[in-house]
């Protein structure tokens, strides 16, 4: 079997997104394409997720890849995770991208959404190819909901987008 990262197409940000989500989605205990993952992020990128602080306010966490990956390992060797992009806002300028990329958690890759939140990406151009250098997120509760710009759009599913 091919992985996927012989699929990616590092000059086309829309394959680098898909490629990230399917990078870190599957049953429990199923490997995750940690390779797909590495060659998405260049050497210094950074991912950070946020969350609510106990007390109020937030906190955040700030992993290089490899902090990531020994993060999330344990969860995914015991939960069905499938993340699926559902919308997507892009702007370019130069050599660097920002991209608010919205999602939905699920336990399957077609199931109810457990989740939904907002990737923010942050791509450089080297000339050849698209580096993610991070990716900020944040995760919908009370109060914190996607805009209306972020939900899921019915006419056209940015997975299958290219």
């Amino acid at each position: 079997m091919n992985s996927p990262a012989t699929a990616v197409d590092l000059t086309d940000i829309g394959s680098m997104i898909r490629a990230a989500y399917a990078a870190i989605s599957g049953p429990a205990g199923a490997p995750r394409d940690w390779a797909t993952d590495r060659l998405l992020h260049h050497p210094g990128a950074r991912l950070m997720p946020t969350r609510p602080a106990s007390g109020g306010g937030s906190t955040i966490e700030v992993f290089d890849i490899e902090g990531y990956i020994a993060s999330r390992t344990p969860y995914f060797a015991s939960t069905d995770f499938h993340e699926v992009e559902i919308a997507r806002q892009e702007f370019r300028f130069g050599n660097i991208a920002s991209v608010l990329s919205s999602y939905e958690s699920r336990h399957t890759p077609d199931g109810p959404p457990f989740g939904r939140g907002v990737n923010c990406f942050q791509f450089w151009w080297d000339g050849t190819r698209w580096w993610v250098m991070s990716i900020l997120w944040d995760n919908e509760r009370e109060a914190v909901f996607l805009p209306p710009e972020l939900e899921k759009r019915e006419a056209q599913d940015v997975r299958s987008e290219k």
